[in-house]
């Protein structure tokens, strides 16, 4: 918290008109002037919203310097653009990571297969905002949605006001009784500092607190026109009732498809049209014509909640949650993201150091009630800009309860802070303040002014004489102008004092400019082609669903960026460098040309933090980290944490038009006692294994091994091309690497393997195999067959994956589907018929991901026509959300297994299965196969990562290499 003296131009001129305020009123009441007439109140609050507009026009330019900020108002910005461009959700064309980011949704996320090939993408924010703000953007002034929207809530809450408070004594000059309490909400409106931010920025805070004004006064109108009009009700169409109840379902729909707040307003509406009861008197029957305004409110309610829907449906594929499709794919632990408590609530990757410091056992209890405690110690500044005005809030609930017809105000705060106590996260940042609670801001107005205006009419009663209400009524006179600057000096002077310097900070954070100038690019001279951005609030900025002459780009440092440019026609490219000082200040801007040589390069290189948000997370979660002074490629990593046990496997994908035919192979670090392995699957099916251990358990804190895996060749005919890295559990991998090593292993490898897998697949198996086979993949592969083959095994010990399988050459596999409704939750166990030198391999997929292998093969080699032998393999459990369940059975070529097995097994298993298949492709070279490309991925946390310390060390995805990839030219 900061408070003092002003230190900041807008600060000064706050306490000028805050002085001149009081000075003004007192020399009015010491004149004993007041008007003849009162103006009206629909002039006032117009001439109020009109100085609320002009007031946050001028913290664009002042505060803001020109455009949105922070990260979720250029996500807003980024979204309402689609919408001007006709799109809740645009085609992603390739390469993906192009565009893909923070905020942004994969419409398949959600695992609509059949929508695979045709992705979508989204924002992940509803839809209630962007679509005002779009408006903006057709009429090409988006900046200027905010300061309408303070006019229009301005004039809300006086109505607001109106509706729910009681009319203000007459005036001590003789006019027209004025509207007291409206007047002041209205004023307390025009000078909020946190409303004022709220409606200059592009958050979506002040539409809903608007919805929620307007939703709140049009239900108390429609309860007194139904009441008031009882007897002789007027058809519905015509009836004013149902009108207002119309109008208040608008209201709530839309802010449904705006902000959760809808909850809380939900509630307060039932306290609204509840008819009061005069004290004394028995309770009302309810009107006949409620049933009208109960219709009338659901109707009312319909377009926003179409749009909602319609928009989760662009997003996700399906009438699911975007924000949870998002949280899905791209945060953890898995189901971090929810609304509740209990334990792995809390997402380690958007709000990690938040979670470390204030969720270490979970979110229960205590830590809800001190999530909710720093909102409200930082909501006592955002009503009246410094705490001890929030006094006269709580004064004005305790007023406004007492009383019926007022209730639901009172009421309205205490479910807003209800509604978002199961919510984890406590969204304060300088300036926003308490930005989950700004939607109930114009209420507390609402109810300051109640206060006020009741101490104004004690203070001008006849019974008060000397004492504190003589003294109040200096304060609060019951002259409509006097009472008017006396209340306008308090906020004003709260602003100076306490909340000026909030503001401040964001105007001065995170290089204290927009993080993209469309003007900066125009002065640069750069009227066609690409400009590619460093950070995720310049990408929303500048890039456009429907590009025109220049189109904006994430930088990602690597290949990507040239398969974008090629992508697009090979157009003039520009790098847009946003530096902020060191020591803080303004950012630098520079735009400089960005070169690629017109030849494609022989091997490209792509990043695996490039690749995040994965495509899929099962038991898992990545994030992009950095490693610097590591052997990591560009000092960072994609990290694959994995939960507490079980599976952990994220998918990734690649760009598949430039790596067809290529030759990729992962990067790979690990530290520790960190291992997994990397599955490359083409168009769902799973066609090589690289599985990576350490040759050692490392301590805590080792430094990183990075490992370049031997290349595998991609089809020419790819449509789809993923990675799924695997991270072994730590206990799993420390027996997998004692069973592979120690002593030789008897029997076929089936046998040791066939007993139950019972709990979380790290029980005891007999056999000389106990432990659990499936880490990553069911453990090193048996350790023996990990390594380099050498001898006859090294070429055409490809069979299983890479040779003939019955044929002189090529791939045998055969994929099946099996009825998902009912395998669900169940356990399979694959039974295999082999007779003489029979071997294979058998692999589970689920919804496009392989997630379990069985090898099989025999103890010995059989003649020809050897009687069948049936092994029934161990069973492995099916998730229960599985959609898509597949079995891929790959037959082993007869001939590699009739040499020798010369050499242990104990390497990296990926040589001999790539010497035969790369060997056939180099026989007949093609001008695609002279590059080469080379992916990195990471499964497990760097030091001083979101994860924290690896348990079990580090599994990660450093890069990709590429070779022998297309170049597209488009």
């Amino acid at each position: 918290m900061r408070a003092g003296l002003p230190r900041d131009p807008a600060q000064w001129i706050a306490l000028a008109l805050s002085l001149a305020a009081l000075l003004a009123g007192a020399w009015l009441l010491r004149r004993g002037r007041s008007p003849a007439r009162a103006p009206r109140g629909v002039a006032v609050a117009a001439a109020l919203g009109l100085a609320a507009a002009l007031i946050s026009a001028a913290y664009v330019a002042v505060y803001l310097r020109g455009g949105p900020r922070i990260i979720d108002a250029t996500s807003y910005w980024l979204e309402a653009r689609a919408m001007a461009a006709g799109h809740l959700a645009w085609p992603l064309g390739e390469p993906e990571a192009s565009v893909l980011g923070r905020f942004l949704v994969r419409s398949d996320a959600a695992g609509d297969a059949a929508r695979r090939g045709a992705a979508e993408v989204a924002v992940i924010f509803p839809p209630g905002y962007p679509a005002l703000l779009a408006l903006g953007f057709l009429a090409g002034a988006p900046l200027a949605v905010g300061p309408l929207l303070a006019a229009a809530l301005t004039v809300a809450t006086y109505d607001l006001a109106a509706r729910f408070a009681p009319a203000a004594p007459a005036s001590a000059g003789g006019g027209a009784r004025i509207p007291l309490a409206p007047l002041l909400a209205a004023l307390f409106s025009a000078l909020c500092a946190a409303l004022r931010y709220h409606t200059a920025d592009t958050m979506s805070h002040g539409l809903a607190a608007l919805c929620f004004t307007v939703a709140l006064a049009s239900a108390r109108r429609a309860l007194d026109e139904a009441l008031a009009g009882a007897a002789g009700a007027p058809r519905w169409w015509r009836d004013p009732a149902v009108r207002a109840a119309a109008l208040a379902g608008v209201a709530a729909g839309w802010l449904a498809a705006t902000r959760p707040s809808a909850l809380a307003l939900a509630a307060a509406l039932l306290v609204a049209l509840l008819p009061e009861r005069p004290p004394g008197t028995a309770a009302p029957r309810p009107s006949p014509r409620l049933w009208r305004l109960a219709a009338a409110l659901a109707i009312g309610a319909v377009p926003g909640l179409a749009l909602l829907a319609a928009h989760q449906r662009a997003a996700t594929g399906a009438f699911a949650s975007s924000q949870g499709a998002y949280y899905a794919v791209a945060d953890g632990p898995p189901g971090c993201f929810r609304y509740g408590f209990g334990e792995g609530v809390g997402c380690l990757v958007e709000h990690g150091d938040f979670v470390r410091h204030n969720l270490a056992e979970g979110y229960g209890f205590l830590a809800a009630a001190g999530t909710t405690l720093r909102r409200l110690k930082l909501h006592l500044v955002d009503a009246l800009n410094a705490e001890p005005l929030a006094l006269l809030v709580i004064a004005g609930a305790a007023i406004a309860f007492r009383r019926p017809r007022s209730r639901a105000l009172a009421l309205a705060p205490l479910l807003q802070i209800a509604a978002y106590a199961p919510f984890y996260f406590d969204g304060n940042y300088p300036a926003g303040g308490a930005r989950l609670f700004a939607d109930v801001l114009p209420v507390e107005h609402a109810l300051a002014a109640l206060a006020c205006a009741a101490i104004a009419e004690r203070a001008g009663s006849p019974a008060a004489r000397g004492g504190l209400a003589g003294r109040l009524r200096a304060l609060f006179p019951v002259p409509f102008v006097p009472a008017a600057l006396f209340a306008a000096a308090l906020p004003l002077a709260g602003f100076a004092f306490r909340a000026g310097f909030d503001h401040a900070a964001l105007r001065d954070r995170e290089g204290g400019l927009p993080m993209f100038d469309p003007a900066a690019v125009a002065r640069a001279g750069v009227a066609r082609g690409l400009v590619f951005v460093d950070t995720d609030h310049g990408f929303n900025l500048g890039f456009d669903p429907a590009p025109g002459d220049v189109a904006v780009l994430r930088y990602r440092g690597d290949a990507i960026d040239r398969m974008a440019w090629e992508a697009r026609g090979r157009p003039p490219a520009y790098r847009y460098g946003f530096a902020i000082p060191d020591g803080g200040g303004l950012a630098s801007v520079s735009i400089a040309p960005l070169a690629f040589d017109a030849a494609p390069p022989r091997e490209v290189l792509i990043e695996g933090e490039s690749l995040w948000p994965p495509r899929a997370q099962r038991g898992a979660w990545a994030a992009p980290e950095h490693a610097g002074g590591t052997c990591a490629s560009g000092g960072r990593l994609l990290a694959v944490h994995a939960a507490a046990s079980g599976e952990a496997v994220v998918r990734v994908g690649l760009p598949a038009p430039w790596l067809r035919g290529a030759r990729i192979s992962p990067r790979v670090a690990i530290s520790g006692d960190g291992a997994g392995e990397v599955v490359l699957a083409v168009d769902g099916a799973p066609i090589h294994v690289w599985r990576v251990e350490p040759a050692a358990p490392g301590a805590a804190g080792a430094p990183l091994t990075c490992v370049e895996l031997p290349p595998h060749p991609i089809p020419e005919d790819a449509v789809g091309i993923e990675l799924s890295i695997t991270r072994a559990n730590a206990r799993q991998h420390g027996k997998l690497r004692r069973n592979a090593r120690d002593g030789p292993r008897d029997g076929p490898r089936d046998g040791p393997r066939d007993g139950p897998r019972d709990g979380p697949r790290d029980g005891p198996r007999d056999g000389p195999r106990d432990g659990p086979r499936d880490g990553p993949r069911d453990g090193p592969r048996d350790g023996q067959r990990d390594g380099p083959r050498d001898g006859p095994r090294d070429g055409p010990r490809d069979g299983p994956r890479d040779g003939p399988r019955d044929a002189a050459s090529g791939e045998a596999v055969v994929r099946v589907g099996l009825p998902a409704p009912w395998l669900r939750g169940a356990r399979i166990s694959p039974r295999v018929a082999i007779s003489g030198d029979g071997a294979g391999e058998v692999v589970l997929a689920v919804d496009g991901a392989p997630i379990h292998v069985w090898r099989v093969e025999p103890a010995a080699p059989g003649a020809a026509g050897a009687p069948l032998t049936c092994v029934e393999l161990p069973p492995h459990p099916i998730p229960e959300d599985a959609v898509g369940i597949e079995l891929s059975i790959t037959r082993a070529n007869a001939r590699p297994r009739d040499g020798p097995r010369d050499g242990p097994r104990d390497g990296p298993r990926d040589g001999p299965r790539d010497g035969p298949r790369d060997e056939a492709r180099a026989a007949t070279p093609t001008a695609a196969n002279a590059a080469r490309i080379r992916v990195e991925t990471a499964a497990e946390s760097a030091p001083g990562g979101p994860g924290g310390p690896a348990a079990g060390g580090l599994f990660a995805l450093d890069a990709v290499a590429v070779a022998g990839g297309n170049s597209v030219d488009r």
